[in-house]
């Protein structure tokens, strides 16, 4: 319909375009998503190589200089113990980083494979499976998440296994709702049919065809991870000291805010730009991957409903 009316109006007929081709230019047709991928690329290299930028490792103490303003060899200056606030903002970075990619790849990981897997097998499987989701669900995680937290030490490993137990209910239930829909399809039918194994089948014929929506959800997990981390740390629950995240460098710095602003402001400026790049990168990556968003042009949808 739409390469009908283009030819109605006088424009020239869609090229074809590969799948990978067509989701990348509809991406970088995005400016915002361009800008979020340019940010967190930035965020990452500060992160892995931001500690060239002073000679103070995160942990050093300059007992020379106490809660000493920003200048000289502390570039972001230093808290109430003479640790170095650029050091320790690119150590809670890296800290917060690892945290929010391992558990949004996790939690993508067993929403896959119980969504996935119950709405295919059915049955008892797919009861227990969806009595143990809703369960979950009503289960005051935060509480929970708190409480182990806080009897471990604040291990940011052990934060890394609470918040993956409790984050994957959602997005298991959504993968349900729309793998019931796929196993009814034809290209389904036919490998059961040539005696293809069910996991085969799971992983072949019905997990690929979500891959946008995993896409996007790994993204946007890893918003709420940093989120999520960053609330614990910050009442206390997350990472303890000696470690650092974003979360506890916020806690610390709350409390000066009158008299040292830079100990709050180094790791709030940071944690805003890291939200801001993933959404903005996510938003891309749905508009990109979805054929009828209106982000793409004419000629966009009618290559991709052609593809």
């Amino acid at each position: 319909m739409i390469a009908a009316r283009m030819k109605q109006s006088g424009g020239a007929s869609p090229v074809r375009l590969g799948r990978t081709r067509l989701y990348l230019r509809r991406f970088v047709r995005n400016r915002g998503a361009v800008a979020g991928l340019v940010l967190l690329g930035l965020l990452v290299g500060y992160a892995v190589l931001g500690g060239l930028l002073t000679p103070w490792h995160w942990s050093d103490q300059d007992f020379r200089a106490l809660t000493q303003p920003p200048g000289g060899t502390h570039l972001l200056g230093t808290n109430q113990g003479g640790n170095d606030v650029l050091a320790q903002t690119v150590h809670g970075l890296q800290r917060s980083l690892v945290i929010a990619f391992s558990v949004s790849a996790l939690t993508l990981l067993i929403a896959v494979v119980v969504g996935a897997g119950a709405a295919y097998l059915g049955g008892r499987v797919e009861q227990v499976a969806l009595t143990v989701v809703h369960f979950l669900l009503v289960v005051p995680s935060f509480l929970v998440l708190a409480l182990v937290s806080n009897r471990v030490g604040g291990d940011w490993r052990v934060i890394i296994v609470v918040l993956t137990a409790f984050g994957w209910m959602f997005t298991a239930r959504i993968v349900w709702s729309l793998s019931r829909s796929l196993r009814e399809r034809d290209y389904v039918l036919a490998a059961e049919f040539m005696g293809v194994s069910r996991w085969r089948i799971v992983l072949r014929h019905i997990v690929p065809h979500l891959g946008a929506l995993l896409i996007v959800s790994f993204t946007l997990g890893v918003v709420t991870t940093v989120l999520s981390e960053t609330s614990l740390s910050f009442l206390g629950f997350g990472v303890k000291t000696p470690d650092v995240s974003l979360g506890s460098l916020l806690a610390d710095g709350a409390g000066t805010i009158a008299s040292a602003p830079w100990l709050f402001a180094a790791p709030a400026t940071l944690l805003v730009l890291l939200t801001a790049s993933v959404t903005l990168i996510g938003d891309g990556l749905r508009d990109a991957l979805d054929p009828t968003s209106s982000a793409g042009g004419l000629h966009d949808r009618a290559a991709a409903l052609g593809a």
